[in-house]
C-alpha cells in the first residue's frame, strides 16, 4: 500500500511541476522542482528533466535496496521516444557486456569484465558475428584504438593496469601477447573499472579511477583515486588532470570541443535524492568535492581524510548535469551518426545501470544531454526506458553506449547479456 501511494504523490508532484519552457535548442517540456525525483518504474521516454544546485534535498540516511535483476518478461523490450524503434541486435554468445567502442572499420569491441576477456563483433547484414580478441584480462573495462584514424593499437584498461595489442584493421583476435603500459594503477576496491581515452590530437591518454570505497579516511588507500590521469600515450605519468571525482566510470572526448568528459557515481548513504550523479566536462586540475565536499558548497561531515590546503569548498566545481542520485551513471558517448534527426548531431548519451542505495530504484535507462556546440544547459532526457517491470522489479541494467557504422545507436545490457539496437525510423 505504502508503494501506491508513493507512486500516485509522485504522479501528482510530476503534474504540479511540468511546464512549457522555450529554450534556444529547442526543448520545451522540462520537468523542474521537485518533480526531478522519479523511480526508474515511472520513467517516461522523451520526458526532460532538469536539476539544479537547489533542488539538492537536506541529508539523511540512504535505504539498502538491493534489487537483483529478475529474468527479462517475455516480449519485453526497453522503450525509445516516438520515432525510434528498439531491436534486440546481440545475446547468443555474449557474458555481461560492459563498456563498448567502435573500431573505424565498424567493428565492435566489447569489454567482458567479468569474464576477463575481449570480444569483437562484426555487422553482417544487420546479424552480429561474434570473436574473442583477447582472453586472460584482469577485470577488463575501457578498450580504445590509437591512433583514432589508422588504428595500430587497441588499449585496455584492466582493474589495476593499461595493455595494449598491436592490430590492424580487421582483426578479430589479437596476434600475439599484450604489452603492458602501465602496471602501478590501484586495482579492485568498491570501484574497479578503468577507462581509457585519447585526446583529438592524439598526444594526451586519460584513464578513469574511482575511489576504493564511499567517504575514505584512509589516506594510503585513495592514492591516484577518485581521478582521472593523464599519461602519454606510451604510458609516461604525467599528471593528476582532474581529482575529487568518487568514480568517474565512463570517459568521452568531445568531438567540438575537445573538452575530456565523464560520467559519475556519486557517494550513497545520505539519502535517496542525494547525492546526483552527473556527467559533465572535466577542467584540467579541476576539483570535483570528493570527499569532503558535493555538487558544490556541500559539505560532507563524514569525511575524515586530511584536508588539503588546495581543495576547499570553494574551490569545488559543479558539474554541467545533474542526473537523479543512483543512477550509477556508466559508459558515455557523442552521436556522430548521420541517421538520427539533425538536432541530435554531437549530442551525448550515456547508460544509468541501477541503484542499489534507493528506496525505490532509480536508473535502469539510457539518458540523453543535448548539447549546443558541444556546451550542456543542464538538461537531460529520458531516452532509453522500459527496463523495469511495472510493478518495479529490473530486469535489464545498461552499461556502455555507441553509435554504430549505420548510424543506429547501441547500448550493452549486462543484465540480460544482450546488446540494444536504437535506430530511427520516423519522418525527418
Amino acid at each position: 500500500m505504502k508503494k501506491l501511494i508513493w507512486t500516485a504523490a509522485g504522479v501528482f508532484a510530476l503534474a504540479a511541476v511540468w511546464m512549457m519552457q522555450a529554450s534556444t535548442d529547442g526543448i520545451k517540456d522540462v520537468i523542474t522542482g521537485s518533480g526531478v525525483w522519479v523511480d526508474a518504474a515511472n520513467l517516461k521516454a522523451g520526458s526532460f528533466r532538469h536539476i539544479t544546485v537547489n533542488d539538492l534535498p537536506s541529508p539523511t540516511k540512504g535505504t539498502p535496496n538491493f534489487a537483483r535483476p529478475v529474468p527479462r518478461p517475455e516480449g519485453a523490450l526497453p522503450v525509445a521516444p516516438a520515432g525510434f524503434t528498439v531491436s534486440l541486435y546481440a545475446h547468443d554468445g555474449l557474458q555481461a557486456p560492459r563498456q563498448i567502442r567502435r573500431a573505424p572499420n565498424g567493428d565492435f569491441f566489447v569489454a567482458e569484465t567479468n569474464g576477463g576477456q575481449i570480444k569483437v563483433i562484426r555487422d553482417n547484414n544487420g546479424k552480429p558475428e561474434i570473436s574473442i580478441f583477447a582472453t586472460g584480462l584482469q577485470r577488463p573495462f575501457g578498450v580504445n584504438f590509437y591512433p583514432a584514424d589508422n588504428p595500430q593499437w587497441i588499449y585496455v584498461g584492466n582493474t589495476g593496469s593499461v595493455v595494449r595489442f598491436a592490430y590492424k584493421a580487421g582483426d578479430t583476435k589479437a596476434s600475439g601477447a599484450p604489452e603492458t603500459l602501465i602496471s602501478d594503477l590501484p586495482p579492485n576496491g568498491n570501484h574497479f573499472t578503468r577507462d581509457v581515452v585519447f585526446s583529438k590530437d592524439g598526444k594526451r591518454m586519460f584513464v578513469s579511477v574511482g575511489s576504493a570505497d564511499n567517504v575514505s579516511d584512509t589516506p594510503q588507500s585513495q592514492e591516484h583515486r577518485a581521478d582521472i590521469l593523464e599519461y602519454t600515450p606510451e604510458g609516461k605519468f604525467v599528471q593528476i588532470y582532474a581529482s575529487g571525482i568518487r568514480n568517474p566510470v565512463g570517459l568521452g572526448v568531445n568531438p567540438v570541443t575537445g573538452e575530456i568528459w565523464c560520467s559519475v557515481n556519486e557517494r550513497d548513504d545520505l539519502g535517496d535524492n542525494l547525492v546526483p550523479d552527473y556527467i559533465t566536462s572535466v577542467k584540467e586540475h579541476g576539483f570535483y568535492g570528493w570527499p569532503w565536499f558535493y555538487i558544490g558548497k556541500h559539505e560532507d561531515a563524514r569525511a575524515k581524510l586530511a584536508h588539503p590546503a588546495d581543495k576547499t569548498i570553494d574551490s569545488v566545481i559543479v558539474p554541467d548535469v545533474l542526473l537523479q542520485a543512483h543512477n550509477a551513471s556508466l559508459g558515455l558517448t557523442f552521436y556522430d551518426g548521420t541517421q538520427f534527426p539533425k538536432e541530435y548531431a554531437g549530442d551525448l548519451f550515456a547508460g544509468e545501470h541501477g541503484s542499489w542505495n534507493r528506496a525505490h530504484i532509480s536508473g535502469h535507462e539510457v539518458v540523453r544531454v543535448p548539447l549546443n556546440k558541444g556546451k550542456s544547459n543542464g538538461i537531460y532526457e529520458d531516452f532509453l526506458t522500459g527496463f523495469v517491470t511495472p510493478d518495479g522489479q529490473p530486469w535489464g541494467r545498461p552499461v556502455g553506449v555507441v553509435t554504430g557504422k549505420d548510424g543506429s545507436l547501441y547500448v550493452t545490457d549486462d543484465g540480460v547479456a544482450s546488446i540494444w539496437k536504437v535506430t530511427y525510423t520516423g519522418g525527418k
